[in-house]
């Protein structure tokens, strides 16, 4: 894979590809809502035609929007992002008292 990417343009990997967890939520949304309203619209017009290929042009239409829509992470998706903690340096006496002890059980002897 690491011999593809060297053809791959510097404009495409600068593309964001991440969207955070309320973008991910509000996405949804749209997606669920997207697909009822021409779930609904797609059902009454085929019933009107009586054809049902016509609810499932229709049904098939809003997919293609909705994920259209949803799927790229645009800005409006990427409002609100995650601020993570810094990372913190453990010198080494630390890691070695942090280390656990042959003596005593380890977390996943205790679930047990």
């Amino acid at each position: 894979m690491e011999y593809l990417e060297k053809f791959v343009p510097a404009f495409i990997k600068n593309i964001p590809t991440h969207m955070d967890f309320d973008g991910q939520k509000r996405a949804e949304k749209w997606f669920q809502i997207i697909i009822m309203v021409f779930g609904v619209v797609g059902f009454i017009w085929g019933y009107i035609c009586q054809q049902f290929s016509q609810t499932m042009y229709i049904l098939i239409a809003g997919f293609v929007i909705s994920c259209f829509l949803t799927l790229p992470p645009w800005p409006m998706f990427r409002r609100k992002p995650l601020k993570w903690l810094k990372v913190k340096q453990e010198t080494e006496s630390e890691s070695t008292n942090n280390a656990p002890t042959s003596s005593g059980p380890t977390h996943k002897q205790r679930r047990r």
